[in-house]
Parts: C-alpha cells; structure tokens; sequence
C-alpha cells in the first residue's frame, strides 16, 4: 500500500509539474464588462501575439488553463495563450443551442483589452476553439474577422442555418480547420440537437467562407499538415483557406495546432 501510495504521489506531482513547465508565467484572469479571460505570457519574453481560444461545450476558461499540451505549443510558438470564458459552459452564437450574452461584443472587449494591454493588434491575433467553441471562431470570423491574422480551429463550425457569404465580412482570415471523419460528436455532415437546433455541413460552412473570401476554388491544392491530407483554397482576399480532414474523432490535439500555428505564420 506504502508503494501504492508513493506512485499515486509521484504521478501527481509530475503532472503538477508538466502543467506547470507548460504555463511559463502564471496565468492571469482580466476582467473586461462583459465577462472574463485568463491569459498566460511564454516564460522568455518573446511575445509575438496570442492564440484566443474558446472553449468546448461545458468547459470555462479556467479548465482551458489546464489543457497542458495546447498551452505548451502555443507558447513555443511565442505566443500568449488566451482561454476566453464563455457563459454556464456555453457560447450565444446564430441558431446555435443557447442564448444569452452578446457574444461578439464580449470577444470584441476582449480583443480592444489585448491590443490596450499588450500591444496584440489584429495582426498578432490567432483566433481557435474546439467543438461550439470552434464555432464561436468561425462566427467571429464572419462577423468581425477583420480583428485577426488567421484561425485555427477543430471539430466545430457553423450551424443551421447556414449564414450566407454576404452575411460576412470581407476580411475573412487565413484559416486552417481540422475535423475527423470518425466524429460523432460534431460530425462533418452536422447532426440534430434537439428538436430545434442542427449543427451545419462542413464543406458547406468553409465553401461560404470561401466564397465571401473570393478565394480561387478552381486552383484548389492538396498539402499534407501533420501527416494529415488538407485542401487548400489559394488566392483568398487574405490568404489561403486550408480544410484537414483526419481519421479521429471529436478532437483538439497539440501536434495538430503546431501544424496550424506554422502554417498560419506564427512558426516556433
């Protein structure tokens, strides 16, 4: 039992201690008046910009924080890591499954804080999320994209019904999204929540950025990220538009986002 105990101690304390090698700084919760973010700085003091990330279905900004291997990466690529908390676990986006707080002006506050604070412009800005919070970025990118540099997202986009392109801005970022065909969760085709809500088509969700983008559909390539086969729609008003479709399932996985952070201009 002694030895038992010992182990039990050891594993803990070494996960105590990755998390806290993956933190650099100590994370720091601001405060902006619609709600709340927590930030972390790389330990070395090359800061380049931020990576804000909205979280999954019932997850918080303080949970984001331990998420160890994302924050590490995004750190090693000089970036700040920024988890932006949503509401009860949720997000308040178009059709989506709950309402509440306006969220664009929320991500806007925190977006003003980040450039006020640190000097992160929207050329320092990386938006991403994973599931309804990958849906957060994509309607932040069609509403108010022309406030970051790029986006990286997983398993999540628009839901029904669809918004048009013309329902989005121009400015929409260079993105990289990576979806599985295992995920039941959120699958590529969307499925029914409820007997109201229905999570959208992905190739219909990233052809109508696309579209609003004026990206050159005919010239589409294939790129490999992470050994994962990715088309890419070259030509964009802002740069290409990149869709990686994987064989997993619902997930966000750190060797995925230091692919994306690289191919989005923000290497190691």
């Amino acid at each position: 039992m002694l030895h038992r105990s010992l182990l039990v101690l050891a594993l803990v304390m070494a996960a105590s201690v990755s998390v806290a090698d993956a933190l650099g700084a100590e994370p720091v919760v601001r405060m902006v008046p619609s709600g709340n973010y927590r930030i972390a700085m790389p330990e070395d003091g090359d800061v380049r910009g931020a990576y804000v990330y909205f979280h999954g279905f019932k997850g918080s900004a303080e949970l984001q924080m331990q998420q160890a291997s994302l924050m590490a990466t995004t750190l090693a690529h000089h970036l700040a890591y920024v988890a932006v908390d949503g509401t009860k676990g949720g997000w308040s986006f178009p059709n989506g499954a709950w309402t509440g707080r306006d969220e664009q002006a929320f991500i806007a506050e925190v977006l003003d804080d980040l450039s006020a604070r640190d000097g992160f412009t929207a050329n320092k800005i990386v938006i991403g999320g994973f599931s309804i919070g990958a849906s957060m970025a994509w309607y932040t990118a069609c509403q108010q994209g022309e406030k970051a540099a790029a986006m990286v997202t997983f398993s999540g986009v628009f839901w029904n019904p669809l918004p048009r392109p013309e329902d989005c801005v121009a400015e929409i970022p260079p993105m990289i999204h990576f979806h599985g065909t295992a995920d039941r969760t959120f699958p590529l085709s969307g499925r029914a929540i409820g007997a109201t809500r229905h999570q959208g088509d992905a190739y219909k969700s990233v052809a109508i950025l696309r579209r609003r983008a004026l990206c050159e559909d005919e010239a589409r390539a294939r790129i490999t990220l992470d050994g994962i086969d990715c088309e890419v729609a070259p030509g964009c008003l802002r740069g290409s538009s990149t869709m990686c479709i994987h064989g997993g399932g619902h997930q966000a996985r750190a060797d995925m986002l230091d692919a994306g952070l690289t191919a989005v201009g923000f290497p190691k």
